[in-house]
């Protein structure tokens, strides 16, 4: 008894010299990273769906000036699609300032999109309240709405289920793959039960491959003049609906960013969609979601994986739409991205990857005119800091072995399967290729979260400059005010200008009786246009990036006059002379 009071009590002690070290006054606070948050979490981890729910409450309630939490809707399954709104609440309404939406996880298997979406709520939260002078004055000028996952239903299927890092990639509305009258009949099988789906190889005389004689994890191919050892046998599972094939009807088998409604095909055109845009539930609650917020200027999904900043078209048919104005800015954005962000591209979807009809990022540019990205999140380049051998399958086992101890793979195992017989069973784990190890997933987190606050720093800042009153004769005041832009993108998109999505800008005066109304084309040679109906009340259809509009009013009585700014996508400013 003695010996374990001994034990109880030096326990004790250790966690009592552990709980100091976490004083304030026992931390020296590492630059850039909020020195004592009030909601703890660690970032080397992935989180479920009710992992998620439990982080939002808590950050809503440490946060309660910062962080509202709401519903956008439910999944196919019912679970919450939780976003966040984030802002000073005590300077200015929410739903007034420019916004930027973000989501992550719309392909099940990309769960890391969640854990950065969440991190970026997390770091603004936290360093607000740290004193944070830069966050203070962002979350002042703006808003974030954030949704850690849009794919809940599917994101718990692919933590919880045997998978490969492949799959799922759909949401789990039931889909009968091989269209044999059922659904979901067919999909992976953990044979040995290790809660990994790995590859099943077979000696076979007749092989292709062999295993590589500077590493025994690996299966290459031998050459045309050689004899194999193996033969390949696909993903972990057995033909559970004995119609001749593995694996052939899982899960879903859609893809959600394959059903948005801008340059949307069928399915015999574009592989994953659904029945129409918007028939997925999830997307559905977003569109409404993104509807009622008007003033979201900037957006970013998060994906994975290959290290990339995408932006549209998706393809080439909508080349179009993008015009030279919104590619100066997307340019800007996109090449400051890749300084912030090492071993990523900024590249153009169609060009560059593949085409894709009715994706996300292009309804959201296309549809509502905000200036979007997909961020597909862990590139090879982080393995070794270095673009060589990024893409090679030799890095991904060299750093499995140098700096993950060889915790990816699950090492090659017998195994009695019914059909094949004498098998092997082996790979790496789902958590490996496409997601990122622990030790790097706050890092990218970070840098990740610090481009998408670049981003929405650079929605619009409007503000009113100079207001000039001149006595004009005949009992007349002219009034001429300068509003000026100082941010990069403008208060209406091209995209924006040219379709008439949002209502434009309203520039208003106050304090006398307005007779007359006008834009100032040319303020030294006198050009104007006039704006005969409600002339108090200056229609301006945008306001450019880092530039200025000048409108000018005539007016009976008053020597007091205010004037008034208000944009959906570049929120509102006021002066008084």
């Amino acid at each position: 008894m003695r010996i374990k009071h001994t034990i109880l009590l030096a326990v004790l002690f250790l966690c009592a010299g552990n709980l100091k070290a976490q004083k304030p006054e026992n931390l020296l606070a590492a630059v850039g990273t909020p020195p004592n948050p009030k909601v703890q979490i660690s970032w080397n981890r992935y989180n479920d769906h009710t992992a998620i729910t439990e982080i939002c409450k808590k950050l809503a309630a440490a946060h309660p000036n910062l962080v509202k939490l709401e519903s956008m809707g439910k999944s196919f399954q019912g679970k919450e699609l939780w976003v966040m709104t984030i802002t000073d609440t005590k300077v200015g309404n929410a739903d007034k300032k420019p916004a930027m939406y973000i989501d992550g996880n719309i392909h099940s298997n990309e769960i890391q999109g969640s854990e950065f979406a969440l991190y970026t709520a997390w770091y603004l939260a936290e360093m607000y309240d740290a004193g944070n002078k830069a966050i203070q004055s962002l979350l002042a000028e703006k808003t974030f709405y954030i949704a850690p996952t849009i794919n809940p239903d599917a994101r718990d299927s692919f933590i919880h289920q045997a998978n490969t890092a492949h799959s799922p990639r759909t949401g789990l509305i039931p889909i009968d793959n091989d269209r044999d009258g059922a659904t979901n009949e067919d999909g992976f099988d953990d044979l040995d039960g290790d809660g990994n789906i790995v590859m099943m190889r077979r000696k076979s005389a007749t092989g292709r491959y062999k295993v590589d004689p500077t590493d025994s994890r690996r299966m290459i191919m031998v050459g045309n003049d050689e004899k194999g050892e193996y033969e390949l046998l696909g993903s972990e599972g057995i033909d559970n609906d004995g119609d001749g094939f593995v694996n052939e009807d899982g899960e879903g088998a859609y893809d959600p960013n394959r059903d948005w409604g801008w340059n949307w095909q069928p399915n015999y055109i574009q592989g994953g969609a659904y029945k129409y845009p918007f028939s997925i539930p999830e997307n559905r609650a977003i569109l409404d979601f993104v509807m009622k917020h008007p003033n979201i200027a900037a957006a970013q999904s998060y994906h994975n994986n290959g290290g990339m900043i995408l932006r549209g078209p998706g393809a080439l048919e909508d080349l179009d739409t993008y015009n030279a104005q919104d590619v100066r800015v997307y340019d800007a954005l996109g090449k400051k991205g890749e300084e912030m962000l090492p071993g990523y591209k900024y590249l153009v979807v169609y060009k560059d990857l593949y085409s894709v009809f009715g994706g996300e990022l292009d309804w959201f540019y296309g549809g509502r005119g905000i200036y979007t990205f997909s961020n597909e999140l862990w590139t090879g380049y982080s393995m070794y800091n270095k673009a060589d051998g990024e893409d090679s399958q030799t890095q991904i086992y060299t750093f499995d072995k140098d700096l993950l101890m060889k915790d990816a793979f699950v090492d090659w195992h017998p195994y009695k399967h019914p059909t094949y017989g004498d098998i092997e069973i082996g790979g790496f784990k789902k958590t490996y290729t496409r997601l990122h190890p622990g030790f790097l997933l706050e890092s990218d987190a970070h840098r990740n979260m610090a481009f998408s606050i670049y981003h929405a720093y650079n929605t619009p800042k409007l503000n009113v400059g100079e207001i000039e009153v001149k006595e004009i004769g005949g009992g007349l005041t002219q009034v001429t005010a300068v509003v000026t832009n100082d941010r990069m993108i403008p208060t209406h998109s091209s995209q924006d200008v040219k379709n008439n999505i949002e209502t434009p800008d309203i520039i208003s005066l106050t304090g006398g009786n307005v007779v007359a109304g006008m834009i100032v084309n040319n303020r030294d040679m006198n050009f104007t246009t006039e704006q005969k109906m409600d002339p108090a009340n200056i229609k301006v259809n945008n306001i450019a990036g880092n530039s200025f509009v000048t409108v000018r009013w005539l007016v009976k009585g008053g020597n007091r006059f205010t004037v008034n700014v208000s944009s959906k996508k570049g929120g509102v400013a006021s002066k008084t002379n």
